[in-house]
């Protein structure tokens, strides 16, 4: 497969050297600050917690992203799977509400805590979809902070049925959606659409605990973080279930309210880059200071990322 094509974001930076040796630093220290992705986690004490959403629906969640499971009379759909060392749990939980085969399984992004388990699912008979970006990620990952090359994934947790236009899985009497977001996240994010349950699984384009942020070095980007959350609002009714990657079920004013807060403090850093601001001077000021309280889960390192991730874009963008 080729190399996916470029984002904004690194269209911007090849034009300008000094952004993007910016750019190129940014990303990997926001590498570094971003999840650890359960590193020395003692999976063993792990316990995957089942929540039903319908009669046919569940979520599951243990370490990482959340897992959406459909389960009816045709067999099981999955959106995500988790870290591999997880899949005998996870397993067994689906098992307790279905004995129906494992068919699908979508990859919402290709980070490690939402796709760790695919080659097991693939060994279990589950056909994996995703997004032509995250199968060459899988097979082309990026290099580590420290510069070590990154490791290929396995043959058999790759996705076999990939995509960048909108694609629909009929199963259980669902229309299952496949959506691509061009660029939010990570580059080759997907929302998965059940309109007859009225639901959405968003992987981390939305979080609800924690500050947003998008993965520079695997194509994520600002702007598309917001289309990308403007999207899901559209798509969402009053109702309507919202699965994030992490944290509660949340509806769509949720959704909103954490698109208003990335452009009130992208204003923000703006106003200091236009002061001449340095990157420490702006983390410095806290331009978040007066709303971490509102943030569930927010920490001062997740403030700091998401400061470094608004300025290195903002500057970019210049």
């Amino acid at each position: 497969m080729a190399v996916p094509p470029a984002t904004r974001f690194e269209t911007m930076t090849r034009s300008a050297p000094s952004i993007a040796a910016l750019a190129t630093a940014c990303a990997l220290s926001l590498a570094v600050a971003a999840p650890s992705f359960a590193q020395g986690t003692d999976y063993s004490r792990v316990e995957i917690r089942t929540t039903q959403l319908a009669p046919d629906f569940w979520t599951l969640e243990g370490a990482g992203g959340t897992i959406s499971v459909l389960a009816g009379a045709d067999g099981i759909l999955l959106v995500d799977s988790q870290f591999a060392p997880l899949t005998d749990k996870l397993v067994a939980a689906i098992r307790r509400v279905s004995d129906k085969p494992i068919r699908f399984l979508v990859d919402t992004h290709v980070h490690p805590d939402h796709v760790g388990g695919n080659a097991n699912f693939a060994q279990l008979g589950a056909t994996i979809f995703a997004r032509d970006q995250l199968r060459w990620r899988l097979e082309h990952p990026a290099a580590a902070a420290d510069g070590t090359p990154g490791k290929p994934a396995p043959e058999l947790a790759l996705p076999v049925v990939t995509y960048n236009a909108s694609l629909s899985i009929h199963i259980d009497g669902e229309d299952v959606r496949l959506l691509p977001v061009v660029a939010a996240h990570t580059d080759g994010d997907t929302v998965v659409s059940f309109p007859g349950h009225d639901i959405l699984a968003v992987g981390d384009i939305f979080r609800s605990v924690g500050y947003p942020y998008a993965d520079l070095a695997n194509g994520g980007s600002l702007a598309g973080i917001l289309e990308g959350l403007s999207e899901i609002v559209d798509r969402a009714g009053p109702a309507t279930k919202i699965i994030p990657g992490h944290g509660p079920i949340v509806n769509r004013d949720a959704v909103l309210a954490q698109r208003d807060l990335i452009v009130l403090v992208r204003g923000k850093v703006q106003k200091l880059v236009e002061q001449g601001k340095t990157l420490d001077e702006v983390i410095a000021a806290r331009p978040t200071a007066d709303i971490d309280a509102r943030v569930p889960g927010a920490t001062p390192q997740t403030a700091d990322r998401f400061v470094r991730w608004v300025y290195t874009e903002v500057v970019a963008n210049r």
